[in-house]
């Protein structure tokens, strides 16, 4: 004869292999840590914590099965205290099945078969179990973490005031009994229809007076002076049976337009995004910004980083946290810390195009730090968040970025969402986020997804799809979990190879104009990339790069070594067209002042051919701090350090170098400061709850539970009653009923094995989670109420 079932523990141990496989991949949490054997499992299934993950993850369609589920009264049997259910006769579960589809508002035959399938999946995912009769039943936990007010309904009646006997159980005689409501109270009873069902007690007299009516008449019930509820029984009649205003048990489709070459667009922004980044490398490498104390970059110094890379704001801390989150910059650790390039933006810059684009988008994916609350208030604090900072931490965006990705990558390749119709499938993909919150983060993660190259034109490009696929599957109650967190080698190799095939292809020449402007029609290579960053300046970007020619972009050159002769050889070997006269007269000018006037330490002399520059130096009011002596009519000393006198006399228009000791140039070379990664140590690995691992954790759990069955069997064959599963609550309801009444009482108590021993005890004291009795050979013992299985009274 099989065994009844009684609770989710006994619905879990009757699955199969396959049932549980499916059970554990959709809750991951369940196998962290391992449990023991399918008791343990069920017994985490149905924790607050385990139960609130999963409810949090329903759709609006689950979610609203499961209201009308717990409203139905498919708790009343898993609840503290109450008996389990008896065996249901057929009608009974035909009745319970159509008052579900009268709570749902559903006729259709074929809405009626999508509520039995989301029915199954809250079975499967273990917020159900099913009894003997296959009828289901709310796991316990459920209606603590929906909450009293389950859509917006009120306790049922007996709740609110036990001692109360409603007369109105009969639902015509309720109905009666609200038509014949005088106007004022219909009104007082409308308003709290649809929630909330607590109200507060209007103080004038007319209103006393039909607050007075709707108590007399249990239509409300006080629970304090000046509040009242509306019982459950009262808010669904005035509802006509209905649970909710709208029944959504499928998600809105979402609305797409077509558009063209979004891979195309979706490269040129990631090939953009990579120069952000090696410029974002070279700015804060020659100076690094300091960390303020708090954490994070200063605003300040968030402003003067979008100047150098000529981004607003809010694009600039998109590129700052997103080379962070692929550890490309780091807090350096020193007593003064600065932001500063990491050792590995060198092995990444040397790479390729494409795999340095999947290492970035892929960090992305994974990152829990959302770039767009940079600048605003979060939380109770007074200041707004800053870029790299703590303030930035948002565990939730990164699922929000996987749930956008899976509902772009459901559409067709070419069509881009309209963003009002895929904010509202996203709010019924997670209807307990509050929706304001929801819509903000949706609109930054496209905006992100666009600067990427995830999407293009708003479409999913195919490197954003190959993105998609290498990220584990958003859980849902219908489908199983992905891979583990993160892509594999081999995963982030098929999203570097889809990008690079988009990529534009590096160019390894310029188009110089008489204007002294550069024009790069695509990005440059490595060498000459550098090469124009040092002697040119960004004048625009977008599909060409526009740079420009001036002064001071000339004399950064001069000042890292290159010679006049060398500068203009590799600008006419760069450019396709013919090198204008303008740009050689720029550079030959810079060139003749550039070192006119060297600057040495003695602590520091100033010496030049020309003496009318030292005369004019020595007249300039700006530098009087200098206090510049003649020592002989071409020599100038101060007191001031070499690299002082350069900075100040460059400022006030003069175009001084450095020279060493024995009078040769000293050359200005670009810092390059690195900062160590040991801060961000990679966490230690862990197996993924993946298909293989599931496979083998069920494996192992019937293994555990063939064992705890033998050791049943043995514990039965001994002399005594089979002793059930019961609740810890109703266990100690009834070894309290045995101290006040004296009655022996059969306990099971768990082993460190996992078996499960029975006693004969004659309890006398229960308190602090133990029970004190006498043992069946007359000792004193005491046991953990929690390591009692199941407990029943002594047959005379």
């Amino acid at each position: 004869m099989p065994t009844p079932r009684r609770s989710l523990a006994d619905d879990i141990r009757g699955r199969s292999d396959s049932e549980l496989t499916d059970l554990v991949l959709a809750r991951p949490d369940l196998a962290r840590p391992a449990p023991a054997d399918l008791t343990s499992l069920a017994a985490r299934a149905s924790t607050r914590a385990s139960v609130q993950r999963a409810v949090e993850a329903l759709d609006r369609g689950h979610l609203q099965v499961l209201e009308a589920l717990v409203v139905n009264g498919g708790d009343r049997h898993d609840r503290p205290g109450r008996e389990s259910p008896p065996s249901g006769s057929d009608a009974a579960g035909r009745d319970r099945e159509s008052a579900l589809f009268t709570l749902l508002a559903v006729d259709a035959t074929s809405d009626r078969a999508v509520v039995t399938a989301l029915v199954h999946d809250l079975w499967r995912i273990g917020l159900l179990w099913r009894g003997d009769e296959r009828e289901h039943h709310v796991v316990r936990t459920v209606p603590e973490v929906l909450g009293a007010t389950v859509a917006g309904l009120g306790a049922p009646i007996d709740e609110l005031r036990p001692s109360l006997t409603p007369r109105h159980r009969d639902p015509e005689a309720l109905r009666a009994t609200i038509d014949a409501a005088p106007a004022p109270a219909r009104a007082m009873l409308e308003k709290m229809t649809w929630g909330p069902a607590l109200g507060v007690l209007p103080q004038e007299r007319a209103g006393s007076s039909s607050a007075r009516w709707l108590l007399e008449h249990q239509l409300l019930v006080p629970v304090s002076a000046d509040r009242v509820a509306l019982p459950r029984e009262v808010g669904l009649a005035l509802r006509s049976g209905r649970l909710h205003r709208e029944t959504f048990l499928a998600p809105p489709q979402v609305t797409t337009r077509p558009v063209s070459l979004a891979d195309a667009v979706a490269g040129g922004s990631a090939s953009e995004l990579l120069t952000h980044l090696d410029e974002l490398a070279a700015v804060w490498g020659a100076e690094p910004p300091r960390a303020v104390r708090t954490g994070g970059l200063s605003v300040r110094d968030l402003k003067a980083t979008a100047a150098a890379l000529d981004l607003d704001l809010d694009r600039t801390a998109f590129v700052v946290e997103i080379a962070y989150a692929a550890r490309l910059v780091a807090d350096d650790g020193e007593v003064v810390p600065v932001w500063a390039p990491t050792s590995e933006v060198d092995d990444w810059s040397a790479s390729e195009a494409g795999h340095r684009w999947a290492s970035l988008a892929l960090a992305w994916a994974r990152s829990t730090r959302a770039a767009h609350l940079v600048g605003r208030k979060v939380g109770s604090g007074s200041s707004a968040a800053n870029a790299l900072g703590p303030d930035v931490q948002w565990p939730a965006i990164r699922s929000i970025r996987r749930e956008v990705l899976r509902e772009l990558a459901s559409l067709e390749p070419g069509l881009s969402p309209d963003a009002d119709s895929l904010r509202e499938r996203l709010v019924w993909r997670r209807p307990l986020r509050p929706a304001s919150v929801l819509s903000d983060a949706l609109d930054a993660v496209l905006r992100e997804a666009e600067w990427l190259g995830v999407t293009g034109r708003g479409a999913l490009s195919l490197p954003g799809r190959a993105l998609s696929d290498a990220l584990p599957g958003t859980s849902s109650p219908r489908g199983r979990a992905g891979t583990a967190d993160g892509a594999s080698d081999s995963a982030g190799r098929a999203v570097a190879v889809a990008m690079s095939a988009h990529l534009p292809k590096p160019v390894d020449h310029v188009l110089v104009q008489a204007d002294l402007t550069a024009v790069a029609p695509g990005p440059l290579e490595g060498s000459l990339a550098s090469f124009m960053r040092l002697s040119a300046d960004v004048e625009s970007r977008g599909g060409a790069t526009v740079y420009r020619f001036t002064p001071a972009s000339v004399r950064r050159a001069l000042d890292a070594g290159w010679t006049a002769a060398e500068f203009v050889d590799t600008v006419r070997r760069s450019s396709r067209t013919p090198l204008p006269q303008p740009l050689e007269y720029l550079v030959s000018d810079v060139a003749r002042k550039h070192g006119q006037t060297r600057i040495g330490g003695a602590s520091a002399y100033i010496r030049s051919d020309d003496e009318s520059v030292l005369e004019t130096m020595m007249g300039t009011r700006e530098l009087a701090p200098l206090q510049l002596r003649r020592l002989a009519p071409t020599v100038l000393v101060s007191g001031a350090d070499p690299r002082v006198l350069v900075e100040l006399l460059r400022d006030n228009g003069f175009v001084p170098i450095q020279e060493g000791q024995d009078g040769s140039v000293v050359h200005a070379e670009t810092p390059r400061r690195r900062a160590g990664s040991r801060r961000r140590a990679a966490p230690p690995a862990v197996s993924p709850v993946d298909a293989d691992f599931t496979t083998t954790l069920v494996a192992g759990l019937r293994a555990a539970e063939a064992s705890a069955d033998e050791r049943r069997a043995a514990e039965e064959s001994r002399p005594g009653p089979r002793i059930p599963t019961t609740d810890p609550v109703v266990t100690l309801a009834l070894l309290r009923d045995a101290v006040a009444e004296r009655h022996g009482v059969w306990i099971g108590v768990s082993d460190q094995g996992g078996g499960v021993a029975r006693h004969l005890i004659h309890p006398h004291r229960v308190d602090g989670g133990r029970v004190w009795a006498i043992d069946e050979n007359g000792n004193e013992k005491s046991y953990s109420v929690h390591r009692i299985t199941g407990a029943t009274l002594e047959t005379p």
